[in-house]
């Protein structure tokens, strides 16, 4: 994995073996994480640092249990409750962590890069769990492993991406991954919430409608409205949005019989996907978050391996 690199900070830098590499040892870590025993001795003797400057539930718990389930040493920073608001730098602040000896930094960022700074700037091993409108890799990877376990592999499939495209780190990582890997992405969402050049990220469509971007799609992932990242209304109010771009039984049935519905958390029932889609037999959120474990615990061992 990442030959002649010791980070994790996109997935745009991964070339299809690499993800695949990831992609085999997360099955197996599965198995673990499914067992009655989950306690591994990968990491035994290695420390793992979480130091998140926003907020998060899903992504900070699985790095954290993913580090202790392989017996790593581990400790977690909030900017809330740090030097951050003494007024002190990140690279300070990592540098700070690089000295207690630490193997690996996962880090969540507001700002797009800050990952790439941070890396530069310690010895440390540093995983990207989120920067700004950038990417999300461990994200899209869990993500393609949700998929690879329920369609046996990417080569040909259709898969439609709704929503908040703009503000989204993981329409990013999941577009790259998907393109390397052989699918074909379609894109939908209000205007207002579709960046320009997106198309550019490979074998991606924009779409007129959810409906043109769903029709015989074999996935569907809806992305959550991020009102904290928009600094005017990009569009007129909740109601339209779920009115004219939520995911609602009529929309799913355009799908192949059968697709995945797919989505990063949280979910704002109602809004993106009505609580009818979301409970559905063909809903993987919950086993998106199981294959969030397994997959961190797969990068977080590739990436000491290599140290």
């Amino acid at each position: 994995m990442l030959p002649g690199r010791k980070d994790l900070l996109g997935i745009q830098e991964l070339s299809a073996e690499d993800i695949y590499e990831i992609l085999d040892l997360a099955a197996e870590m599965k198995e673990k994480v499914l067992s009655g025993d989950k306690k591994t001795y990968h990491l035994q003797g290695k420390s793992v640092v979480t130091l998140f400057y926003e907020n998060s539930t899903r992504t900070r718990l699985s790095f954290e249990l993913a580090s202790k389930y392989m017996s790593s040493s581990s400790a977690n920073i909030t900017a809330s409750g740090s030097s951050v608001q003494k007024g002190e730098t990140l690279i300070d602040t990592g540098k700070t962590i690089d000295s207690m000896g630490t193997d690996v930094i996962i880090i969540r960022h507001s700002a797009a890069g800050a990952p790439h700074l941070l890396a530069k700037n310690v010895k440390a091993s540093v995983v990207n769990a989120g920067d700004g409108m950038n990417e999300h890799p461990t994200q899209a990877l869990l993500d393609m492993l949700t998929i690879r376990e329920n369609l046996g592999g990417f080569e040909g499939l259709k898969v439609a991406i709704v929503g908040d495209i703009t503000h989204s780190r993981v329409a990013r990582s999941d577009a790259f991954a998907l393109t390397k890997l052989g699918a074909s992405v379609f894109i939908a969402g209000p205007e207002t919430l579709i960046p320009r050049g997106f198309e550019n990220a490979g074998n991606v469509t924009i779409c007129k409608s959810v409906e043109e971007a769903v029709i015989d799609a074999d996935v569907i992932v809806n992305l959550r409205i991020q009102l904290e990242r928009q600094k005017s209304a990009l569009f007129p109010t909740i109601h339209e949005y779920s009115e004219f771009y939520g995911m609602d039984q009529k929309r799913l049935s355009l799908a192949k019989p059968g697709a995945l519905i797919m989505h990063p958390g949280p979910v704002n029932r109602g809004v993106e996907l009505t609580s009818c889609v979301a409970d559905s037999e063909q809903s993987y959120i919950t086993r998106q978050v199981t294959n969030g474990v397994a997959v961190r615990m797969a990068v977080l061992y590739l990436l000491c391996r290599e140290a």
